[in-house]
């Protein structure tokens, strides 16, 4: 059964548009999904519903400027302007908190896609405990003088323009090189699937067509740099189970290259059970292609290995 809902946002404003999909019979584990930018968590659903099959509850939101969780066109792409990062990271937890309550001592997963990949390492060093394991989906490594310096363009804007503006220098700076690779590209989408049909839907959509504001690149520039910090990395718990997974082809991971240095940086830094998997000319929306039942399997698999071992 698949069930809208909405809760008030950490911003004390927003009401937060959300998804449960809740399977028939017992639920064995719960799945949170934290989406990924200029997207919506409806995106989601042939995923949520192969994992209801498997007795998974998938419950996720609409970030702040985002889906449903906008209350006008203007504040797409815009989370709060003096502490729109902590809002992001509140709404997620504030919906674990939220679901757990109507399901407590259930073992209790969180994966994160793209901007939602960062959101997931940022609340992992927040929130961490108590959590069975995590998936890191479409992750990639940004060079810290890229975001201090993304940082100050979008205050220098925003000081002439306002927080809300929409700077297409700076979407370009963060995007712009995403579908060089791709060359001659079909769409300027190119970088997202290599499932034409994926592509063509997600140009389709309103949701997923705006440039985010000046602000919602600033406040994700700032989650990025809490990342970039060791006295923050070093509270992610030592035992909690993560994985990392992209497609070869994705430039977000720098084909390959950004994903292994997060994930060696995990394993450097002692987290015990951290595991990687890149799939093979699938590029940035690896739920989205060709191959994904594939991937839907293995993510299953990975998640009921976890979920055993943390009942028994």
């Amino acid at each position: 059964m698949k069930r809208h809902f909405y809760y008030l946002s950490q911003d004390g404003k927003t009401k937060i548009h959300a998804i449960e999909w809740i399977p028939e019979g017992n639920i064995s584990a719960i799945l949170q999904i934290s989406h990924g930018m200029v997207e919506y968590i409806d995106r989601y659903d042939e995923f949520a519903r192969f994992l209801n099959k498997q007795g998974y509850y998938v419950v996720g939101h609409d970030h702040l400027g985002h889906g449903d969780s906008v209350q006008s066109k203007e504040n797409w792409g815009y989370f709060n302007e003096k502490n729109g990062n902590e809002c992001v990271i509140g709404d997620i937890h504030q919906l674990r908190q939220l679901t757990q309550e109507k399901y407590p001592a259930i073992p209790y997963f969180l994966l994160g896609h793209s901007m939602g990949s960062f959101l997931v390492r940022q609340y992992l060093t927040i929130h961490g405990l108590g959590l069975s394991g995590a998936i890191i989906m479409g992750t990639g490594n940004q060079p810290l003088s890229l975001i201090k310096l993304g940082k100050i363009l979008c205050r220098i804007i925003a000081s002439f323009k306002g927080w809300h503006y929409r700077s297409n220098f700076v979407n370009n700076m963060a995007f712009g090189g995403y579908n060089k690779k791709f060359f001659p590209s079909r769409t300027s989408m190119d970088w997202l699937s290599r499932n034409p049909k994926n592509v063509d839907t997600y140009l389709s959509e309103d949701r997923c067509r705006f440039i985010f504001t000046v602000n919602g690149y600033y406040h994700m520039f700032r989650g990025i740099e809490h990342l970039a910090k060791d006295k923050n990395f070093k509270q992610i718990p030592k035992q909690l189970p993560v994985l990392f997974i992209a497609g070869e082809e994705d430039p977000v991971g720098n084909f390959g290259k950004g994903v292994k240095a997060v994930f060696q940086k995990y394993k450097d830094g002692d987290i015990k059970d951290v595991s990687l998997k890149l799939y093979k000319n699938d590029r940035h929306e690896i739920l989205n292609e060709e191959d994904r039942q594939t991937i839907y399997m293995d993510i299953y698999q990975w998640l009921e290995t976890k979920r055993i071992s943390c009942t028994h």
